[in-house]
């Protein structure tokens, strides 16, 4: 129970790998803001679902996320931890790309994260006590991954200098998987050889799980990470490594 008597606020938490993370805080006894931008059933499912008590699902739209980030302070009393998973995906090349998909891409990978760390950190920083993880992705390391990928990066950055101005009391990561497994068939929809070349180019022979992710956003915010800081840790399998 390494967060119990903590608050967790998770965004886009209601379905996928936001809803795994979700039930490993509330697992590890952190009490949980679900949130939510249409699936207001599954989110309260998902809570109900939870263990332990007193978990949250909260409404809101992260291409403004202010109103939302308030909301869940509101409703948790404080935040100790904040995760920042929600992050649409394209693969639109840049040249063909309207400023308006590149708007709602940047804004809820980036910017949310940007928005909520600034509302929330303040009172970590006056607590003693706070942890941020950022949801990077592999295509962090492609370059054929568009303004996704480019977003992707700039959280890697984001938590590099997040972690230098809220130190000491509150750590600042990143997290970057590789292709998770539960979503192959998404990726499927854009890439249908992409899983196959995945597996092929991966040492570990397999893709990761969202319960090995999630796992290890729980394990960012124990006492053995209070020296992990502005580090992106890849979660791939050494997906990411080049041969030639």
């Amino acid at each position: 129970m390494l967060l119990s008597g903590r608050t967790a606020l998770v965004t886009g938490s209601s379905r996928n790998l936001g809803a795994v993370i979700a039930e490993r805080l509330a697992a590890h006894g952190a009490t949980v803001a679900v949130t939510y931008r249409q699936s207001e059933e599954a989110a309260r499912e998902l809570v109900a679902g939870l263990a332990g008590s007193g978990h949250v699902a909260v409404g809101g739209d992260l291409a403004d996320p202010a109103p939302l980030v308030a909301a869940a302070q509101e409703a948790l009393g404080h935040v100790d931890v904040l995760v920042h998973n929600a992050g649409p995906f394209s693969m639109t090349p840049f040249a063909q790309m309207d400023e308006a998909e590149w708007d709602v891409v940047w804004d809820v990978n980036v910017k949310a994260a940007y928005v909520a760390a600034r509302a929330l950190a303040p009172a970590m920083r006056a607590a003693g006590w706070g942890r941020i993880v950022l949801l990077s992705a592999g295509s962090a390391y492609l370059r054929n991954h568009s303004i996704y990928g480019l977003a992707k990066q700039a959280l890697a950055f984001l938590a590099e200098e997040l972690a230098l101005e809220l130190g000491p009391e509150v750590t600042v990561n990143a997290i970057a998987p590789g292709q998770i497994a539960e979503s192959a068939d998404d990726i499927a929809g854009f890439d249908p050889s992409f899983v196959a070349r995945a597996i092929a180019h991966t040492p570990a022979g397999r893709l990761v799980t969202r319960a090995e992710v999630a796992e290890l956003v729980a394990a960012l915010c124990a006492p053995s990470f209070d020296m992990v800081t502005g580090a992106t840790l890849p979660v791939d399998g050494g997906w990411r490594l080049q041969r030639f």
